[in-house]
């Protein structure tokens, strides 16, 4: 492994679980029954990486521009439950568990999903013992991401620097975050998500480097 990190922090969704993609459709289906004109992409693009405190807030804002009024709370949640239908179908990234067993370096996860569920994927994808107990869930910190406050906690507790762990993301959100936290980061494209032009918006994030699957990661992570 490259000597230039000392640890290597993964986002969860989009990173290690296919997540992201599970229930897409579906989602953009019900906002537009909501009156939202919004695609997959645009979904994707606006919200992935936040926490789900940020996400309802910025949609119902989003929901008030258009109606001219509130949501009601069983909107939000009607959103959340779409999502979440086809979590039995959950899978790994391809290639993820080889590669992280193969990396000889920390590890850690820095995560907006809520720990009850973080852990469930985690768990149910086999994935779980090979990062416990160094699973973060930005619920145990102040502010979600793009603030750095979730990666900020994650070095603290596998005791590095900032300046020696790099960050694989998938989200424009993630990436700020890794950066604000002065961590190096890279883009990773690997998910049913990444639409085209996602790679571009990592890059203009910060991302310093755009990995494609788990097999380059291995290789990047290899080179001198």
């Amino acid at each position: 492994m490259s000597a230039k990190f000392d640890a290597i922090i993964f986002d969860c969704d989009g990173v290690l679980v296919d997540s992201e993609i599970l229930g897409l459709d579906a989602s953009t289906a019900y906002l537009q029954e909501h009156g939202f004109d919004w695609t997959a992409a645009d979904l994707v693009k606006l919200f992935t990486g936040f926490r789900d405190d940020v996400f309802a807030e910025k949609l119902n804002a989003a929901y008030y521009e258009i109606h001219q009024k509130n949501p009601g709370e069983a909107f939000f949640s009607g959103l959340i439950e779409t999502r979440r239908a086809r979590r039995h179908l959950l899978q790994t990234v391809p290639g993820a568990e080889k590669a992280i067993s193969q990396i000889g370096i920390k590890k850690a996860i820095a995560s907006s999903s809520r720990t009850e569920f973080l852990e469930g994927k985690l768990k149910r994808t086999g994935l779980y013992d090979l990062f416990a107990p160094h699973i973060y869930s930005a619920d145990k910190v102040k502010h979600g991401k793009p603030a750095p406050d979730i990666f900020d906690f994650a070095a603290e507790k596998i005791k590095t620097p900032p300046a020696m762990c790099l960050v694989i993301e998938d989200s424009e959100n993630g990436v700020k975050a890794a950066r604000a936290a002065g961590m190096d980061v890279w883009g990773f494209v690997g998910g049913g998500h990444c639409f085209p032009g996602h790679d571009a918006r990592l890059v203009a994030a910060g991302a310093t480097r755009i990995i494609d699957d788990f097999t380059a990661l291995t290789l990047a992570l290899s080179s001198p």
